[in-house]
């Protein structure tokens, strides 16, 4: 009997198991809530095709709890939220009998474990007992009536932060309707933010972030293909994005429809900017356009009457006519105040319909091409361009106008405001000016400009020849000086004048950064500007004061190493000019601060997209050769074709900076030593580098050369081709080594067993190009630097199907068993392994 008892219990409990041993997407999921049927914290409701499913959730590090809608696993492993239902008012994470109800009048209705509601649909609903809420494809909640299939109420007409495909942003102005992005608090409170982004109620609609009731951003009036304030919007979005206005109903909606064959949407971030993700089905989520993204995106930086372009410097200018209205306030930076006419217009408004005056000539207008058109446009219906300049002219009230394809004659009556000049599309915008400054000036100043310049140009050939005479005496003694101030023991502010001075023998050398103006970059070194750390320290995103992004290096006040690094860098990486590796635009020298200032690589490190199983992907073999290409390309450049011979000594994934076409460029070289012509060999007793990537004869007696890096090279291209680590291996596996697992492979004639599964379900990948890199991979990871090619030798190999030679085995070689792996001897010697020390420098990006 007991033993009976002992089997019959044991029964209840396996079938326990088995049941929470599945999923719960699959166990807990419904598919629609209806009166007898309600929605518990266990329970999702799922669409149809299961794209998107609707539950309860708790954002990142929050003690809330609410209801929401995101795409499901099978579409998204990480949770992407589109909608929330309760943002406002939040459930407690503890309360577990929170459920989602068809209520007894018919509406959704969200209780708490009180029976205390949270949330409803709070509409009239005819027939109560008939509704029925569902979830489709598209990521709309609905609750329609299940006889008559009527909508009664659905989710689209009520976004949250995100605008899915096919669902509408604008205005009703009859039924005072706005379909209106809200963003969250902050990334972890998804209750209403700062920032707002929708249409405006003008002719033709602009598309607006606001921040409170302020402007943010304005992306231009729409020319029924694309905004005109987004040059970005190439063809490919033509079919995708679209704007629909209706004059007489005083209504305008706003869609996109881009993500043929992928997933997509459109949501505005805590921060105010507002992004379109899109996911193919083999990649993760990336950015497809965001707004906005530099500083001239910002609405009206420059101020009144001012253009802002993106690499100027300063980023803001005066239009043509105009002068700073506070010459103080423009000179630091701070051109809110914008700018004033230097010439008034001798057009007499008080009239209102005359552009001219006894006393003088006519107002003109002066052309100003590719550029964002104004704010506060009004549309004037005029078929023509020339009427549209005639009706500008003949009112005095008009300050500029414009005639666009798509939309017609836009004329302005307001002190023009965000003005943005690119580098292409862009509008034509015509500024209305006194003559005086349409014809430059009176002759006489013409005349007494040409006088001062003849003589001005005779002083200046004599202080040059001066100049150059004494440059030529004291060139060598100049920079021996600096020379010797660059190689003191320790670095400080005397150093910044050695700096300025070499720069000023030289007008190509590094740019000197005040340090004021990178705590403004940063916005005082903010932790959400933080890219990474390192053993140098850590490494901010910048925006500089012209609004280019660069990537600033900072020197840990308290790091055991890197004063040596800093001016060997500052050094090395200045004289060195090649599309593959990294440039360095400048550095920062202010008491005990020490910087770099690099341009910014969108797209990180290889090691972000190698090394992680989500993004992987993203790597195609096309991309994955370019880059065992460029990279080869690069460290040939550094050998043998730069105006140094350069061994970079730690190339690994982590120091291959990717720009955002995913092309390589090489970085850090803190660590790169400067070779002789003559010399082919050098040793040093301060091993440094990464475990993993240093050639043996470095590691173990501390002796480099070219052939060092090859052995690098050699182990990045075999990480490439696998997207194994090559220090991923430990005593628990086969393998002690990333090599040692190739050459198995390789010796077994499975060599492309080796190569990454990603690559595999690429059907473009071409087989003998991906034997050819393994091949080119074990050659330079050859143990005896002899036995490897050289650089210039690689980029050929890599380049054409030339018979190339055989890879040897490595000499610490292991077996298929932990139990046969023993150290290869070689010419009868037999070789011990020893305990050396090394310093892996790990840089974050």
């Amino acid at each position: 009997m007991a033993a009976k008892y002992t089997y019959c219990s044991v029964i209840p409990f396996c079938v326990f198991l088995l049941f929470y041993s599945f999923p719960s997407h699959y166990c807990h999921a419904v598919y629609n809530i209806t009166p007898s049927q309600a929605l518990s914290k266990a329970q999702i409701l799922v669409s149809p095709s299961q794209i998107f499913e609707l539950g309860f959730f708790t954002p990142n590090s929050s003690g809330n709890q609410y209801v929401g809608i995101w795409y499901s696993k099978q579409i998204s492993p990480s949770k992407v939220v589109v909608w929330i239902a309760n943002r406002e008012k939040a459930l407690a994470v503890t309360d577990s009998a929170a459920t989602l109800i068809i209520g007894s009048n018919g509406n959704l209705n969200l209780v708490d474990g009180k029976a205390n509601s949270v949330w409803s649909t709070d509409i009239p609903v005819p027939h109560s007992n008939n509704s029925v809420a569902v979830l489709f494809d598209n990521g709309s909640l609905v609750l329609k009536d299940s006889i008559s299939g009527q909508v009664l109420w659905q989710s689209v007409e009520h976004p949250g932060n995100a605008l899915l495909p096919k669902e509408k942003m604008g205005f009703n102005v009859r039924t005072g309707e706005r379909y209106e992005l809200t963003s969250w608090k902050t990334e972890t409170d998804p209750s209403i933010g700062n920032f707002t982004m929708g249409l405006s109620q003008q002719r033709p609609s602009q598309a607006f972030i606001w921040n409170g009731s302020n402007p943010h951003w304005r992306s231009g009036p729409w020319n029924k293909i694309k905004f005109t304030g987004a040059p970005e919007m190439d063809p490919s979005y033509l079919s995708g994005f679209k704007l629909e206005e209706d004059v007489e109903q005083g209504s305008a909606s706003f869609s996109m429809d881009i993500c043929s064959n992928s997933y997509c949407h459109m949501f505005i971030s805590s921060q105010g900017i507002a992004k379109v993700m899109q996911k193919d089905k083999e990649t993760d989520w990336y950015f497809r356009w965001e707004a906005p993204k530099s500083s001239c995106d910002v609405y009206g930086v420059c101020g009144h009457f001012a253009l802002c372009k993106a690499s100027g410097s300063p980023i803001c200018k005066c239009m043509k006519g105009f002068v700073p209205k506070s010459n103080e306030e423009w000179k630091k930076g701070n051109w809110k105040g914008g700018c004033v006419r230097r010439t008034k217009l001798l057009c007499d408004k008080s009239t209102g319909n005359s552009s001219s005056s006894p006393k003088g000539k006519k107002d003109g207008f002066w052309k100003m091409g590719m550029v964002k058109l104004p704010d506060f446009h009004e549309y004037v219906l005029i078929e023509k361009a020339e009427s549209c300049n005639a009706w500008c002219q003949s009112n005095c009230s008009c300050l500029a106008y414009t005639f666009v394809d798509g939309i017609g004659c836009l004329v302005w009556s307001k002190d023009l405001v965000d003005i943005q000049e690119f580098s292409y599309g862009g509008e034509d915008l015509f500024l209305r000016l006194a003559h005086t400054e349409l014809d430059g000036g009176k002759q006489i100043k013409k005349v007494i400009i040409s006088l001062a310049a003849i003589g001005a140009t005779g002083i200046i050939v004599v202080v040059i020849f001066i100049a150059w005479c004494r440059r030529r005496a004291n060139r060598k003694g100049k920079i021996k000086e600096t020379s010797e101030h660059f190689n003191l023991t320790e670095m400080n502010d005397n150093s910044i004048d050695t700096l300025q001075s070499a720069r000023r023998q030289d007008p190509h050398e590094l740019a000197i950064f005040n340090f004021d103006s990178i705590l403004v970059a940063t916005n005082d070194f903010n932790i959400t500007n933080k890219l990474g750390q390192g053993g140098f320290g850590p490494v901010y995103k910048g925006i500089l004061h012209d609004g280019k992004e660069v990537a600033i290096k900072r020197l840990s006040s308290n790091s055991g190493q890197g004063i040596k690094e800093f001016k060997n860098e500052l050094t090395l990486i200045s004289k060195l000019q090649h599309r593959n590796l990294v440039t360095l635009m400048g550095c920062c020298i202010h008491r005990e601060e020490k910087l770099l200032i690099y341009e910014f690589m969108p797209n990180k490190s290889l090691d972000c997209f190698l090394f992680d199983r989500r993004r992987r992907s993203e790597l195609n073999w096309a991309r994955r050769f370019n880059i065992i290409h460029d990279v080869a390309k690069g460290i040939v450049y550094l050998h043998r074709d730069s105006c140094l011979r350069i061994i970079h000594r730690d190339l690994k994934a982590s120091n291959i900076l990717l720009d955002g076409m995913m092309n390589p460029k090489i970085s850090d070289f803190g660590l790169a030593r400067i070779f002789q012509e003559t010399i082919d060999l050098a040793n040093t007793q301060r091993v440094v580098g990464t475990l993993g990537y240093m050639s043996p004869e470095y590691a173990m007696e501390g002796i480099f050369s070219e052939k060092s890096d090859v052995y690098s090279f050699g182990v990045l291209l075999l990480e490439i081709v696998s997207g194994k680590k090559s220090n991923s291996f430990d005593l628990f596996d086969e393998q002690l080594s990333l090599i040692a697992y190739a050459w198995q492979l390789w010796s077994e004639n499975r060599a492309l067993d080796l190569v990454d599964e990603t690559i595999l379900a690429d059907d473009s990948y071409s087989t003998s190009e991906v034997a050819r890199c393994i091949d080119i991979g074990l050659l330079c990871a050859q143990d005896h630097p002899m036995d490897r090619p050289t650089m210039p030798e690689v980029v050929i190999l890599l380049s054409s199907e030339t018979d190339r030679p055989k890879p040897k085995r490595p000499l610490f070689y292991f077996g298929s068993s932990l139990k046969s792996f023993h150290l290869q001897p070689q010419n009868g010697v037999e070789y011990c392994s020893t305990n050396e020390g090394t310093i892996s420098m790990i840089e974050g990006r």
